[in-house]
């Protein structure tokens, strides 16, 4: 490559980490002509060369095998960046959307890493789109679920989610039948939110390591539940407590189908939240589970619960994973908060999704 295409990369990418994106594109076409004439890099192996360049490359998604690309929504006085990954040979057809909610300390790329769901997206073919929790939000960059105003529809951080979503369904040819949404953590407790909150745009959410809707209405709070996975829920007597009896009568149902993986060594988020999650399905305790014993490729035991479809049930899968503690089943070292160990939460919880319909 001459110093000519070398000084308008350079030109491109201070124009892109300007935002002056038209004017990064004209630099990026300029550089194409001029290497093409020099006979240095040519038009088709240019992609090869453009992470950084108009796109934030990850490890996960080279451009070579499809776009990770950065933006901003704003809904009512909410505004988040988010990252999208588009696989390559889209063709025209319309393909399905999973939306990923990270946990707190996290971003896009190293969830995206660490889940390899980029990965796996350019191999099934659909996209993937990664909301993103601000430090002004959250010094600890949680999605803030046990917040009262970040728990219903048409509110707060739910409702930003849910507009991103439909944003990108219009605008990058998205089958709205095959939306889905899941999350770790603090992340995947605003998933359950999310997708309870707008059942017509999910259908399927996955929680791994997470808590149930409406688990808390405060800090303090928050900590209570993830410590004993007992629900802080509003008594008849009109103060908050925990316990069984208003627990069950008091818990807020879904109706979206619902995948749940934990570790039973968790720490963090103790292992009864899952429970509370499946339990919070509508129909999921209509008749007892499919129990079964399994162990991953690496040596992990797991308990698989399943519930199927049918008579008024909604389908639920409850994956407890033994020796696991806070992190992605199955996720690679090369992202926080994981563990190598398996199952694979990633792809489960892609058969899962790719079995419902909105």
């Amino acid at each position: 490559m001459n110093d000519n295409v070398q000084n308008l990369m350079r030109e491109a990418t201070q124009l892109t980490q300007a935002g002056q994106l038209n004017e990064a594109t004209a630099a990026i076409q300029r550089a194409l002509r001029g290497s093409s004439a020099g006979g240095g890099a040519s038009a088709s192996n240019w992609p090869l060369e453009m992470k950084g360049v108009g796109f934030e490359g990850d490890a996960s998604a080279p451009a070579a095998t499809g776009a990770f690309t950065s933006g901003t929504h704003t809904h009512g006085t909410l505004t988040r960046r988010f990252k999208l990954y588009t696989p390559p040979g889209q063709g025209g057809r319309l393909m399905p959307l999973v939306v990923m909610l990270h946990g707190c300390t996290q971003n896009p790329d190293d969830f995206a890493v660490g889940t390899g769901m980029n990965q796996r997206a350019c191999e099934q073919g659909f996209c993937v789109l990664y909301p993103e929790q601000s430090q002004d939000a959250n010094p600890s960059l949680c999605w803030n679920w046990f917040e009262h105003n970040h728990q219903q529809r048409g509110q707060g951080e739910p409702a930003l989610i849910a507009s991103m979503t439909q944003a990108v369904i219009k605008q990058h040819g998205i089958d709205p039948k095959r939306v889905f949404i899941a999350g770790l953590s603090a992340g995947g407790a605003m998933a359950a939110i999310v997708a309870a909150a707008y059942p017509e745009i999910f259908a399927a959410v996955g929680v791994h390591s997470g808590m149930p809707t409406g688990a808390a209405s405060n800090m303090s709070e928050a900590f209570m539940v993830m410590r004993s996975g007992e629900l802080s829920i509003v008594t008849r007597g009109g103060e908050r407590g925990a316990g069984k009896a208003t627990e069950v009568a008091r818990r807020p149902q879904t109706t979206v189908p619902t995948i749940v993986f934990h570790g039973d060594q968790d720490t963090t988020v103790n292992p009864r939240n899952g429970e509370q999650v499946i339990a919070a399905v509508k129909g999921s305790g209509t008749s007892g589970p499919r129990v079964e014993q399994g162990v991953s490729a690496s040596g992990r035991g797991y308990t698989r619960s399943t519930r199927l479809a049918g008579h008024g049930r909604v389908p639920t899968e409850h994956w407890l994973v033994h020796g696991a503690g806070h992190a992605w089943s199955g996720g690679s070292a090369k992202g926080s908060y994981t563990d190598g160990s398996g199952p694979d939460a990633t792809l489960e919880m892609l058969r899962f999704f790719f079995e419902q319909r909105a």
